[in-house]
């Protein structure tokens, strides 16, 4: 009986081990199409990383973009803006922490510095350097 017992549990562990393993070929192929949408993102001109910004009247400000998903833009005051960060459409998407509406940028093609040009959907126009150690 005792054989009996363990066969059936031995049974029982292989069958749920091949569901398992199907399971895991079936949500691999899934997450492979997500990996595909977000190139698009590695292509967007902002990795994370510290960048210098100057903008439109010479003015310059900080910005750094984290890996999570977060970012800091630092005016020339000293001034901190906190949010979140996301490339959508080819753009790069700033939403700023409480009511203040977020903006999106084109970006442009980085230059052999690693610098490009930031279009936001007003027509704003800032150029982006990546901020030297």
């Amino acid at each position: 009986m005792k054989k009996l017992a363990l066969i059936a549990a031995i049974s029982l562990l292989a069958a749920c081990s091949q569901k398992a393993e199907e399971k895991k070929e079936v949500a691999a192929e899934p997450a492979a199409e997500p990996a595909a949408e977000a190139a698009p993102a590695a292509d967007s001109g902002t990795q994370p990383g510290t960048y210098d910004v100057k903008m439109a009247d010479g003015t310059m400000a900080t910005t750094t973009i984290n890996a999570d998903g977060t970012y800091v833009d630092t005016d020339p005051k000293g001034k901190e803006v906190k949010g979140l960060y996301a490339s959508h459409d080819g753009k790069d998407c700033f939403d700023p922490e409480g009511d203040t509406p977020g903006m999106c940028w084109a970006v442009s093609k980085r230059g052999a510095d690693g610098s490009f040009t930031a279009t936001a959907d007003d027509g704003t126009v800032v150029t982006v350097t990546p901020k030297k150690k």
